[in-house]
């Protein structure tokens, strides 16, 4: 829980309340203070990556006032070099991004709008500015954090802006080079294995032979197709941005060409093509394009389990089961069992598979009318922002060391491979176009009484010749057989 602040160490700060007691060695003022007293929630903040697209957004936005007229020459280069510091730190290592976190202390579950968030924004990029000015802490001049900093702006249209802002680069960033890696790897498994025949499975039962690599070759398919999902869900958000609507989306006290010029700043900063939104009535008041972006991100992330389960359940064993894989070993599987190991890195992507599930339900959610969505405006922002980021975190990390951990080091059991499928009474299903339907069905039957394969059956049993059985039962032929 937070606590008020001590008398040592503090010093006054004032908002359009009156004066707050703040601590002294932070960069941020009354407003924030305020929040951090009223939201005790979750001991989390709202993440670095949404004030770092804070940061992007606000010298953005300063310098389309600039541009507009509207904003001094002098006040744009402070909040410029501010919103510079802020996110050279927090592209920085881990202490220069916790000792910057500290501006940023407001919890995730506050006021629905992120007008806390956006105000602790506003505070240290103008304290940062005076204090470069030469003038004290809390001066509020040169700059304003309401006048300059949010000139033009609302909490009701920077944050959403934001919080798509965020996503969009870290869906650049992290998310579709860790999807592009896992695709080449199984694009390279495809290829490697090709070669090799095995049974394959409907139902889980034993079916007509299949190509490990035709395998492969479907889940490297949906990896790449995650990865248009992906771009998907980035255009989804980048071309909606909620800027220049301002309170309601009428965009009153703000110049009508605002928007379009932080989208085309932003754009510039990011190589992430941004666009000001077509109707701001909807941009506002629903959170459809963040709702659309997690759908796919979930589609995305259940891709992920089918392949992760399949590659399990392929390595299963490694003889008492399938064994067709051989998974590499990365770590003791037992406390208890000597020699025991587990496909820990299958699990690790079912785990993050799941929590992006419950990220979908939350987001979701949040976004229903009557529950977030309220007439002008959507109330559930700073929570979906975390839920949508984790997601993407999530996914892109489990991606990554997929790709690396498991997909790379993933080796095929020839040996195995090839006398599971001789003993696959599914190959009488090639006898059906010789002899009929039924014929190969009472074959198979017979041979399953018998413990025979069906070719052992057939020859004992003279239904056709070696040399014709042979070319029947020529199991390469049955996975090309056009």
């Amino acid at each position: 829980m937070a606590k008020k602040p001590s008398k040592s160490g503090t010093r006054t700060e004032r908002d359009s309340m009156g004066t707050m007691t703040v601590p002294k060695n932070v960069l941020y003022g009354a407003s924030t203070q305020r929040a951090v007293l009223n939201f005790p929630i979750s001991g989390r903040s709202v993440g670095h990556e949404v004030i770092h697209a804070f940061a992007l957004l606000k010298q953005a936005a300063a310098e389309t006032n600039h541009g507009l007229g509207r904003l001094t020459q002098k006040r744009r280069r402070l909040i410029a070099r501010a919103c510079t510091k802020i996110t050279s730190a927090l592209e920085g290592d881990e202490a220069d991004r916790a000792a910057m976190m500290l501006n940023f202390p407001v919890d995730v579950f506050q006021t629905g709008s992120g007008t806390s968030t956006n105000m602790n924004v506003n505070e240290v990029i103008s304290n940062m500015a005076c204090l470069a000015a030469g003038s004290k802490i809390g001066a509020q001049d040169p700059v304003h954090p309401n006048d300059h900093v949010n000139l033009g702006q609302s909490s009701n249209d920077t944050f959403p802006t934001a919080m798509q802002v965020a996503a969009c680069v870290q869906i650049k960033e992290a998310l579709l080079p860790a999807l592009k890696k896992l695709a080449k790897e199984l694009r390279r498994k495809a290829r490697s294995f090709d070669g090799i025949v095995k049974i394959g499975r409907t139902h889980l039962q034993d079916a007509t032979p299949i190509r490990l690599g035709q395998e492969f070759s479907g889940y490297a398919a949906q990896a790449y197709k995650a990865v248009e999902r992906a771009k998907r869900a980035m255009e989804a958000m980048a071309t909606n941005l909620p800027i220049g609507g301002t309170a309601v989306g009428t965009g009153i006290n703000t110049h009508p060409r605002f928007g379009r010029g932080v989208a085309s700043s932003l754009w510039k900063a990011t190589g992430i093509r941004f666009k000001e939104a077509a109707n701001h009535f909807e941009a506002q008041a629903t959170r459809d394009c963040v709702v659309e972006a997690h759908g796919l991100l979930r589609t995305i992330s259940i891709s992920l389990s089918k392949i992760a389960s399949d590659i399990r359940l392929m390595g299963s064993g490694p003889r008492c089961s399938w064994g067709e894989l051989i998974l590499p070993e990365l770590q003791p599987g037992s406390s208890i069992m000597p020699g025991k190991v587990n496909p820990v890195l299958v699990e690790t992507v079912m785990q993050v598979c799941a929590q992006v599930e419950g990220n979908d339900v939350t987001v979701g959610v949040g976004a229903m009318g009557g529950v977030g969505s309220l007439m002008e405006l959507n109330v559930s922002m700073p929570c979906m922002a975390e839920r949508l980021l984790e997601s993407i975190r999530l996914i892109a990390n489990a991606s990554d060391a997929f790709a690396d951990n498991c997909v790379a080091g993933l080796k095929a059991d020839r040996r195995k491979i090839a006398a599971m499928v001789e003993q696959s009474l599914m190959l009488g299903t090639a006898l059906a176009p010789v002899i009929g339907y039924n014929k190969a069905a009472e074959i198979a039957h017979h041979a399953y009484e018998s413990g025979q394969t069906i070719r052992e059956y057939c020859l004992e049993h003279d239904i056709l010749d070696e040399k014709t059985l042979e070319k029947v039962l020529d199991v390469s032929s049955m996975t090309r057989p056009h």
